[in-house]
């Protein structure tokens, strides 16, 4: 095939080596074998490749050294493209390689380098590189931009750079700058935005920046994507940043030290789509500026700041709002009824602040993830909060009274999406209502630390932590800010093959829901959908410390999926059911200070996954179980029951059964004594009576004696009784 032109074998599953062969298609201008497994190094032949204009073999096998000497005389390169999946790779380039090619686009990610290539330095063309996921230490290099003007694209992310620093006057087309995830410490230049002024789309999140805001970024009237979040950024953000970035889409300045009052009147964000100002100083009342100037905004996250004041009414004007944050803050008031009629708002945060009040009913109708968390709310729990759209609810540690509605309603064609129903530390009372049982998706139930009364519903064991419901309908889908455009740069392009750079402005929210399992309060997260995080491997039930009796249901052992189930703290009697042994999954299972008694099950040492085991404080008696997991739990997991034996215990079972027959000894001493005692009596009692009826039968004085006196006796009582 000696007049092929282009040849595209990527995302096959090709090994080995790069074969020899190809360096005699003299007339290969496109070579793509990216996304295979290739290893070895580029054959000697490749240096005939006298037409290759592009090559990629990115994400690969390489390993080792690799040396790019084969693509010296390749005068027509303009692609250069080499990465690997291993971590292993170690690119070759000596000092004195001076390549006859200029390249446009060089991509030399995951590489392992310690320093960018030499051959860099005679680059005049390029318009992309990619040099991330290195080991690059030391300064930012401003000499790829002042050898480059007509670089667009500069991707140095993942490396361990130290130093960012800025050309000194000239002013560059640069558009796209990533050098996030590095160890940069200092001030960030405040001359970026004067030097900058066509950039689009700047991250420089994860470093150790400090000090003040540049000024300058107001002057970057393109921009559109800004990462700054991550870093020791502190003080006020200057007024032209809000009035002069009038094209920004993404702003994410997360995690800084940023103060003064946020969102000042005048701010021109017009196209502004996220807006994440969390975990900074900013103090005061959330300001109207972002009314006057936007109405795209999907995400507005304020939370753990030092905001006041109550929520302002104007957010309800942001009509393409779905999230809203503003945990961890000092509002208060009552939760405004304007909320209630933003038919877009999916998202609601407002845990960890003053609120107090009744809970509006009018929150349920739109919102699907609710968090009210750890605040003063009162009264009991709106009827309608639960009906079809909820997918979480957390209303823990506040001050809830009455029980939990029937919310489940057969009337409507979809049932409730209720998947988290966390109600821990209010003043709930009453049963734990059947109808919970017929949501059937929920993934974590957390009850405990309220005053719930009788048995525990037998029909619970039809939530989704059992097998029969199918993982598609467990999955819970976070919901995610989109922005209607990119960036794209496009850089080459023939028949197979388009070299383009798309930037795509994706947001998602990280849930993180706390729940306590193996004896603690752990936090699970999610994130764009919570079986792709840890929080997608999470079944609990947690019913603790609650005024429940009865016995433990048998069917509670068909939670085969569950892995944390705390029932202590209660008044459950009976004994542990030994259906038990189907809890697979289970990890924790505390059953601790309740009023069970029997014997321990033998059945539950097969279950392999279990960490912790506590049923301290109860009335159990008997061998404990041995083998597997049984054998690492110590005996604080048994104290309180004083008729269990064997170990960990420090009663020995050989003992008690002595005790015990003992016992019974001593009980048939005590029979044997109150016989010999019945016997004693009554012979005595018989020998009297004997005595006085043959004393009876003769006359002597005696016996006139003893007439004498009986009839004194009968005389002195009929004078007491006349």
């Amino acid at each position: 095939m000696k007049n092929l032109r282009e040849l595209n074998l990527r995302e096959n599953q090709f090994i080995g080596h790069l074969p020899l062969c190809l360096g005699g298609l003299k007339k290969l201008r496109v070579l793509d074998l990216s996304s295979n497994q290739f290893s070895g190094n580029i054959p000697s032949s490749f240096i005939s490749l006298e037409s290759l204009e592009y090559i990629s073999l990115s994400e690969n096998n390489f390993t080792g050294v690799f040396s790019l000497n084969p693509l010296t005389n390749l005068t027509n390169l303009k692609v250069l493209k080499l990465s690997t999946t291993s971590d292993m790779l170690q690119v070759e380039s000596e000092s004195t390689w001076q390549p006859k090619f200029q390249l446009s686009v060089a991509v030399l990610r995951s590489c392992s380098l310690k320093s960018i290539p030499s051959f860099f330095v005679n680059q005049k063309n390029l318009r992309l590189v990619d040099l991330s996921s290195n080991k690059l230490s030391g300064n930012v290099p401003t000499w790829l931009l002042e050898n480059n003007t007509q670089l667009e694209v500069l991707m140095l992310q993942n490396n361990s750079f130290t130093i960012f620093q800025m050309p000194t006057t000239i002013l560059h087309s640069l558009q796209l700058l990533d050098f996030s995830t590095n160890d940069i410490g200092g001030l960030l230049p405040d001359n970026i935005g004067r030097l900058l002024p066509h950039l689009v789309h700047m991250n420089g999140s994860n470093n150790g920046f400090q000090g003040n805001f540049p000024s300058s970024i107001g002057e970057m009237k393109n921009i559109s994507f800004l990462d700054l979040s991550y870093n020791n950024f502190s003080g006020k953000l200057p007024i032209s940043f809000f009035t002069g970035c009038f094209s920004l889409k993404y702003l994410k300045l997360s995690h800084n030290r940023f103060s003064g009052n946020v969102l000042p009147t005048g701010t021109n964000f017009t196209s502004l789509d996220v807006l994440r100002m969390d975990n900074n100083l900013f103090t005061g009342e959330m300001g109207v500026g972002l009314l006057s100037s936007n109405t795209t905004l999907s995400i507005l996250d304020m939370s753990n700041n030092l905001l006041t004041g109550a929520i302002p009414s104007w957010i309800s004007n942001l009509s393409n709002l779905e999230f809203l944050l503003l945990s961890d803050n000092y509002f208060q008031g009552a939760v405004p009824p304007s909320l209630g009629n933003m038919s877009s708002l999916s998202f609601l945060d407002l845990s960890r602040n003053l609120f107090y009040g009744a809970i509006p009913s009018y929150i349920g109708h739109y919102v699907r993830y609710l968090f009210l968390q750890d605040n003063n709310f009162t009264g009991p729990i709106p009827n309608t909060l639960l009906e079809r759209r909820v997918q979480i609810l957390d209303l823990r540690n506040n001050k809830l009274s009455g029980s939990i509605p029937a919310f489940v309603r057969t009337d409507l064609e979809d049932p409730p999406q209720l998947s988290i129903l966390l109600l821990r530390g209010n003043s709930l009372i009453g049963p734990i209502p059947r109808q919970l049982c017929d949501v059937r998706i929920i993934r974590i139930l957390d009850l405990s630390h309220n005053k719930f009364n009788g048995s525990i519903p037998s029909c619970l064991y039809n939530l989704s932590f059992d097998l029969g419901v199918a993982e598609e309908d467990t999955n819970i889908y976070v919901g995610r800010g989109y922005n209607p455009t990119s960036v794209q740069f496009e850089y080459y392009k023939s028949t197979f093959v388009v070299e383009k750079l798309v930037v795509d402005y994706t947001s998602y929210h990280e849930i993180a829901i706390n729940f306590a399992t193996k004896q603690r309060y752990d936090s699970y997260t999610g994130g764009t959908e919570f079986s792709g995080g840890i929080l997608g491997y999470m079944y609990g039930m947690d019913l603790s410390s609650n005024e429940l009796s009865g016995g433990i249901p048998e069917e509670l052992g068909d939670l085969s999926r569950v892995r944390a189930l705390n029932l202590s703290h209660n008044l459950l009697s009976g004994s542990i059911p030994s259906s038990f042994f189907n809890l697979k999954d289970i990890e924790s299972l505390d059953l601790s200070y309740n009023k069970l008694h029997g014997s321990l099950p033998q059945e539950l040492t097969s279950l392999i996954s279990l960490a912790v085991f506590d049923v301290s404080y109860n009335n159990l008696s008997g061998r404990v179980p041995q083998g597997r997991q049984f054998n690492t739990f110590d005996k604080n997991s048994y104290i309180g029951n004083p008729l269990l034996c064997g170990l960990p215990t420090n009663i020995s079972c050989e003992a008690t059964k002595e005790e015990d027959n003992g016992r019974e000894e001593e009980d048939d001493e005590v029979v044997i004594d109150m016989l010999v005692f019945y016997y004693s009596t009554g012979s005595t009692y018989l020998t009297a009576l004997i005595c006085i009826i043959l004393l009876m039968c003769f006359d002597c004085p005696w016996r006139r004696s003893l007439l004498r006196l009986i009839d004194a006796f009968i005389a002195s009582v009929k004078t007491m009784f006349p």
